[in-house]
């Protein structure tokens, strides 16, 4: 695919066709190599809902010089849902995030109000009250997401956030970081003033 016929609407076709979250990063100039496939010749144009790209329209490429130093490439979040696990209500307890077909929890290195916020907001809870540790919603088990989240806090799911490289924190489910959101009753009973982690705090 020319990387002057795909943009944003298309990638989230694609990321989502694949069940690989949300699009990330779309990149041009050859960054995945250049492949021995046929060049696409149609404009992709996506309005971004559909589900599979086979359902967006096309049209001719007009005006673009397209060779295979043209290949578009795509980075997608791998994060296709979250869930709070262990609260007293669905909008307080340990964050647990599905990495394409896997469930997982979340390690508290760099986990900040910013990227529980938007959480809460995916969840339809509110913003974020506090972010917490293993202690207050208990070790989770199985696998362990250490990717930080750096979400200017106005993102509507995590999905949109970009994701830097996987942590180098020691993370263990000792670790595994927990939310409290305002649409929750925990906040306004014995979780009213739990200890909020930062990235300073953890590393």
């Amino acid at each position: 695919m020319c990387d002057a016929a795909f943009d944003q609407q298309d990638a989230e076709v694609v990321c989502r066709e694949l069940d690989c979250g949300a699009p990330v990063q779309v990149l041009g100039e050859d960054a995945f190599g250049k492949g021995d496939a046929q060049m696409w010749t149609q404009e992709i144009q996506c309005r971004g809902n559909e589900s599979q790209i086979y359902f967006c329209p096309t049209s001719p490429l007009h005006q673009h010089n397209c060779t295979s130093d043209n290949n578009v490439g795509l980075i997608c979040s791998g994060y296709t849902e979250a869930k709070l696990m262990n609260g007293s209500d669905s909008c307080s307890g340990r964050v647990e995030l599905r990495f394409l077909n896997k469930w997982g929890t979340v390690c508290d290195a760099c986990w900040d109000m910013r990227a529980a916020s938007v959480l809460c907001r995916q969840l339809n809870c509110g913003i974020a009250v506090s972010v917490v540790g293993s202690d207050w919603f208990g070790e989770g088990s199985g696998e362990i997401w250490a990717d930080v989240f750096d979400c200017d806090g106005n993102e509507t799911k995590l999905s949109e956030c970009s994701v830097s490289s996987w942590s180098r924190a020691e993370c263990s489910h000792g670790r595994d970081v927990g939310v409290v959101c305002s649409e929750s009753e925990a906040h306004l009973g014995n979780c009213s003033s739990p200890q909020t982690l930062n990235c300073s705090s953890t590393q």
